[in-house]
């Protein structure tokens, strides 16, 4: 295996683990405080006792996710020390920020996890809403760098060098928005469905579990939210890819031929050496509407794009529509869910809903590693778009396979240890109550 490829294959798989706990600590806090804001309107003990609960994993997931963003943090100097050299001065600031927004979500976290009956109930929930926007703000100013990477400004190179920084300038680069967007509702989609499958699946055993049925309908309206604002979100941040990126963008959707009316390609296989896509499902010019806001618009093919130039097509085209399908899944199931509430005025937990809510439990984190891999595939061949290539910041250092198989076997039994932690919590039940008990709770 090259050094390039070593490297390429460990960051790959850091960041792929490390995502997952990233989303569940932005959406986890934000149910958490729902939660707790119920309790305080409704005083109903059982949206305390969901708060509590939710509080326990979200400590849980908090502490695997740092260690997992400690691992990249050094990768990113050990692997990438030519992309560090350069882009250091440029995205130190949000790297910076991030790390302020970590400090702070830890303090207020343990705050809430070791205030309860010790402060108010309305600082208790004000500690918990502070989890949640320092929990938003963290993976916000990690995607302003990323999209920077994307869409570089807010400098210049002199002699090789970096000159004229200004770091707002790099935070706010013409990706930035889109991005962020795209990636907290993404967050909120993934965490929602996630935990709405867990309460499903209870709500299979015992569907009048008032636990688990407050627990589904504040999981499944996060979902829901999110997941209408997500597909708008999508549809402008295609828009800003198509601008800035076009080879990424051409990848994307399989496209080789520059030609207006474009037509959109759904699934299909592309070939590189052909230049075509066979066995796509055709809609005619919707493409030139979807990168351009009008029918007739031209879209640029990869045709037209230097051949070293060109990301991993097949790779990409798939990665996107992996996502956009997936995309799609959630929506129709989101469709569903509002014709039963509609229908039953109440709750939809008809059994064969429920257990698609189950069914669909993996799919937004799917969806999220899917949607990474368009964004860090379709970017190469740089690291920063049309400034360095990912072969110009690569280490020199050899042997890199040795600790890609090492920290993958990290990452497993992390993994394990997390999964068999949050499946015990969950199976513990207190039979007087019928519902979830947290040990120690008073």
């Amino acid at each position: 295996m090259s050094d390039i490829l070593a490297a390429r294959a460990q960051m790959a798989v850091s960041l792929g683990f490390h995502i997952i706990f990233a989303v569940l600590g932005i959406g986890m806090p934000l149910l958490m405080a729902i939660a707790e804001g119920l309790w305080l309107r409704t005083r109903e003990p059982g949206y305390v006792d969901l708060a509590r609960r939710w509080a326990r994993g979200t400590a849980l997931l908090f502490a695997v996710g740092a260690v997992s963003g400690t691992v990249l943090s050094f990768e990113l100097g050990l692997l990438w020390p030519r992309f560090m050299e350069l882009a250091g001065g440029v995205i130190g600031m949000p790297f910076s920020l991030e790390g302020f927004a970590f400090f702070t979500e830890a303090i207020f976290l343990g705050i809430y996890l070791y205030g309860w009956d010790r402060i108010s109930p309305g600082a208790h929930w004000l500690a918990g809403l502070l989890v949640a926007a320092s929990g938003m703000a963290s993976g916000v100013f990690v995607v302003t760098a990323n999209a920077w990477m994307n869409a570089p400004t807010g400098f210049r190179i002199a002699d090789g060098r970096v000159a004229d920084v200004d770091p707002i300038a790099a935070m706010l680069n013409p990706a930035s928005l889109n991005q962020v967007v795209h990636m907290t509702l993404a967050a909120y989609v993934a965490t929602g469905f996630g935990v709405a499958a867990v309460h499903a699946f209870f709500l299979l055993r015992d569907r009048s579990n008032a636990f688990h049925r407050r627990a589904f309908a504040i999981a499944l309206a996060v979902a829901t939210v999110a997941i209408l604002l997500e597909i708008v979100s999508g549809d402008a941040t295609a828009k800003m890819v198509a601008r800035h990126q076009p080879a990424k963008f051409a990848a994307m959707e399989g496209h080789y031929r520059t030609e207006p009316g474009a037509a959109l390609l759904i699934g299909g296989l592309p070939d590189d050496a052909a230049m075509r896509t066979p066995w796509a499902l055709r809609v005619p010019r919707l493409l030139s509407f979807l990168a351009h806001g009008e029918l007739g618009a031209t879209v640029t093919g990869l045709a037209d794009i230097p051949r070293d130039e060109w990301p991993p097509t097949a790779i990409v085209h798939l990665a996107f529509d992996v996502m956009v399908g997936l995309g799609v899944a959630l929506l129709a199931l989101t469709a569903w869910a509002g014709w039963l509430a509609w229908r039953r005025r109440g709750l939809p937990d008809d059994p064969r809903f429920l257990r698609a809510c189950v069914a669909a439990g993996p799919l937004g984190f799917l969806a999220v590693e899917a949607g990474w891999t368009v964004t860090e595939v379709g970017r190469q061949p740089w690291i920063i778009w049309k400034i360095m290539r990912t072969s110009e910041a690569v280490t020199s250092m050899p042997g890199l396979a040795v600790p890609l198989v090492l920290f993958t076997g990290v990452f497993l039994v992390l993994a394990a240890v997390v999964l068999f932690l949050l499946r015990r919590q969950f199976l513990e039940t207190d039979p007087a109550r019928g519902a979830a008990a947290a040990p120690g709770d008073r």
